[in-house]
């Protein structure tokens, strides 16, 4: 097919986005994030209702805050104990073929890192860098309205697809954070969210560290003919 020369560039940002855990640190200036978020804010969503709430971009001090609150909690088990995802992301009760992506996911990514499988402190290790962004100089937590259905976290999901693309078009990269749901609690009390919203996710946002061997994990995708029926073709 003959495509417009500009679809390369398109192709290329969704192409080479993937999720990165290991960040330098070199700062990104706000007038860079905001002018992502204005690309991004063009995500469709049913009859215009763009629910993404609030977004808050987090950086020095004020993420550092953040990072060390959540981390109190996930340090202590009693306290972790009572705190819950404000929605479901995962299914109750995994089938395949998701369990098995989950699980070579995991060990891949442990794989680089030198984790064994048998090694549940460094895997919590691994886990807990989460909450520090994985040092990313930028860190979002996303909000939505808690009122809203399934069709508004489909709306939102193309909202931080933009996000994603629209930062690797300007060479940096990300990753989306569901883990940070679960400490809606911490969060709501640090950045003073109002009990009508519900934490999405949050993303990490910087540019990747080219030394670090977890972001040489690749995942993979199954093939197109794997997952589609075309009809009257």
């Amino acid at each position: 097919m003959d495509y417009p020369h500009s679809h390369r560039h398109v192709d290329e940002a969704i192409l080479s986005r993937r999720s990165v855990r290991a960040f330098l640190p070199t700062p990104v200036p706000r007038e860079v994030v905001e002018d992502i978020l204005e690309v991004a804010r063009r995500a469709p969503s049913g009859t215009n209702i763009q629910p993404w709430n609030e977004v808050h971009v987090l950086t020095g001090v004020a993420k550092a805050e953040l990072s060390r609150r959540i981390l109190e909690v996930f340090d202590d088990p009693a306290a972790l104990a009572g705190h819950t995802e404000g929605y479901r992301y995962y299914p109750a009760e995994w089938v395949s073929p998701y369990i098995e992506r989950r699980r070579k996911v995991g060990w891949d990514m442990y794989g680089l890192l030198g984790i064994g499988k048998g090694d549940r402190q460094r895997m919590r290790e691994q886990t807990a860098r989460n909450f520090l962004f994985f040092d990313a100089p930028v860190g979002f937590i996303f909000t939505i309205e808690s009122v809203m259905r399934t069709g508004g976290y489909l709306d939102y999901g193309m909202f931080l697809q933009n996000i994603m693309i629209a930062a690797r078009a300007r060479g940096l990269d990300t990753c989306p954070q569901q883990a940070f749901s679960q400490f809606q609690r911490v969060i709501a009390e640090v950045l003073e969210i109002p009990p009508t919203q519900t934490v999405v996710c949050g993303m990490a946002l910087g540019y990747a560290d080219p030394h670090a061997p977890v972001n040489r994990l690749v995942t993979e995708r199954a093939p197109v003919a794997s997952f589609t029926r075309f009809h009257g073709f």
